[in-house]
């Protein structure tokens, strides 16, 4: 795996945070370090390694704004209102690797998540839901301005 040492703090850091709080097993954590899920290319690809081709669903949002100034820093976020979620995959589809980040939903835990990502141009951006073992998703257009000044 040829990761950055910056990528490695922030995995590392993000994960010790997780684990130290009782949210994640130190186990789930070294698997999703170690997942090749990460390095695929296409949104083919990444649908596949997180278990397939999702159905749409009314029931998962994507948090994201329409209009993103700062494509290093977008925030983006999803919303479950299915029973039994227990994971939450954010993919962004023009990006070089497009499976952005995973997130394990403890049970009895509302299926709310929010962080940053990068992206490069406008694109789509999807989420998808794992609940009751099915996949579900929704996704939502961002468009990345150049220099602040529309695009």
């Amino acid at each position: 795996m040829n990761q950055t040492r910056r990528h490695a703090l922030q995995s590392t850091g993000a994960f010790a945070s997780l684990i130290a709080l009782g949210l994640v097993t130190q186990s789930q954590a070294q698997a999703a370090v170690d997942s090749a899920s990460f390095q695929v290319k296409t949104l083919e690809d990444a649908l596949k390694a997180i278990g397939g081709t999702p159905a749409t669903s009314d029931q998962v949002s994507v948090v994201s704004p329409d209009i993103a100034e700062n494509g290093a820093v977008v925030p983006v976020g999803a919303t479950s209102k299915l029973a039994n979620t227990t994971e939450m995959y954010l993919i962004v589809e023009k990006n070089p690797t497009p499976l952005s980040c995973a997130f394990f939903i403890p049970a009895g835990t509302a299926a709310d998540v929010q962080t940053r990502l990068k992206m490069g141009q406008s694109t789509h951006v999807f989420a998808v839901v794992k609940a009751d073992g099915k996949l579900f998703s929704a996704s939502k257009e961002t468009k990345v301005t150049l220099g602040g000044c529309g695009g």
